[in-house]
């Protein structure tokens, strides 16, 4: 026999048959399992709403009011900490994505030089340069404010060796993005992109093996990982020149709002509008990117997993701003086209977010478009006389043929 249950309701002993998500957006291995540790309850809690259990394979579970041991609380929600934006700028686009791809891509590769001096620098126990810190956080900024979509593309196209150099330049340009469209003031979008910058410096002091690990963390590497939280804040402290409210903001990005998280275990406003912002990045990052333990899922998956977190890890109203700052198909993002066709998303359409730039590098039959076709979906080409394009699906990167770097590194 078999029910559908609340993932809230699970315990250990019930056997999962069946998720309210395909198996291959997870990254459970089996098909079917029996509940018995705290990472795997973890994940179906991130993962899914209601999953379904077999009762002649595992435990059944008592009536939700046996389990209930406390009163549900009943007032009201915590105010989101988009309360907390006293003052709004505001910013227009002052170039094309085609103008700003050169300087933006000129912006983003000295400040790949100066992290990669900065991680040498710390781990030879040196002091940071926080001047050309800051150059290279402004000239980032400077490109964002004229146009984000072009340092978007590029955060999206970057593939290296060193993946937290390639995590904290593309968490930076997210996290400045994400405050110019918020239109908080200029000082602020540094701000945000310096901390994006350099809240995980502090990885440098835990051993590569356990950053690196496939396998679940035993509680000791676990502890290590989490280490690294104290190493930045005790690193950017020791930096002079820097932000004063710069170490205190570092530790924030694994809050989380129903105090779940680390290391102080905040809720909801208590971890503020920076801390929030960092959080929710870095998860969207994170997730976006190929990991230790899991291949990348396709940024419009990551978007409807913070959906379904919204209010529960993260503050709701500004999960919907974020998805709204990125869109359903974010800029660099792969997708198939109806025609059957595959292109790159190259530029956002702020008013129609269903309908971005794309560039066309595959036709229906995977060989490759020369010249590329670029389409304006709010322009409403045609693929044939009476059928608009229309983007159908958004693919995992590597499950197609297309390097998008190719095309513009």
């Amino acid at each position: 026999m078999r029910k559908q249950v609340s993932v809230e309701e699970l315990q250990f002993g019930v056997f999962i048959v069946e998720l309210d998500r395909p198996w291959t957006e997870t990254p459970f291995t089996f098909q079917g399992f029996v509940l018995n540790d705290d990472k795997e309850l973890a994940l179906l809690k991130l993962y899914c709403k209601k999953v379904v259990i077999d009762l002649d394979k595992g435990l059944d579970l008592p009536e939700r009011s046996q389990l209930q041991t406390a009163p549900i609380s009943t007032g009201p929600k915590p105010q989101s900490v988009l309360a907390s934006i006293k003052t709004r700028a505001k910013y227009e686009e002052l170039a094309s994505v085609d103008v700003e791809l050169p300087r933006a891509r000129t912006a983003q590769s000295k400040t790949e030089t100066v992290l990669q001096d900065l991680l040498v620098t710390v781990r030879a126990g040196k002091a940071i340069d926080a001047p050309r810190v800051k150059e290279a956080v402004t000239n980032m900024t400077d490109s964002v404010v004229r146009n984000p979509d072009a340092m978007l593309l590029l955060s999206r196209m970057k593939e290296k060796s060193e993946r937290n150099l390639d995590r904290a330049v593309g968490v930076s340009i997210y996290m400045i993005t994400f405050g110019r469209f918020l239109q908080l003031p200029r000082e602020q979008l540094d701000l945000l992109g310096m901390l994006g910058l350099l809240q995980d410096v502090g990885k440098t002091r835990v051993p590569e093996e356990v950053l690196n690990k496939a396998e679940p963390l035993s509680n000791v590497e676990t502890a290590l990982c989490r280490s690294h939280l104290d190493h930045s804040v005790s690193i950017l402290q020791e930096t002079a020149g820097l932000p004063a409210d710069l170490p205190a903001l570092a530790s924030l990005h694994h809050e989380r709002y129903d105090g779940s998280g680390y290391p102080k275990r905040l809720k909801g406003p208590e971890i503020g509008l920076f801390g929030v912002i960092a959080g929710l990045v870095d998860f969207f990052d994170a997730l976006s990117h190929p990991r230790p333990y899991g291949e990348a899922l396709a940024p419009s998956n990551v978007l409807t997993m913070l959906y379904n977190l919204r209010d529960v890890q993260f503050d709701g109203p500004l999960v919907e701003q974020f998805i709204q700052c990125i869109g359903i198909f974010p800029v660099g993002a792969i997708v198939e086209l109806n025609s059957g066709e595959m292109g790159i998303v190259i530029a956002q359409n702020l008013a129609r977010r269903l309908q971005p730039r794309v560039m066309v590098v595959l036709d229906a039959q995977g060989n490759r478009k020369t010249p590329h076709l670029i389409l304006d979906l709010a322009k409403d080409p045609k693929m044939n006389p009476e059928t608009p394009y229309r983007i159908k699906r958004t693919l995992e990167k590597g499950s197609v043929p297309i390097d998008p770097s190719e095309f513009f590194i």
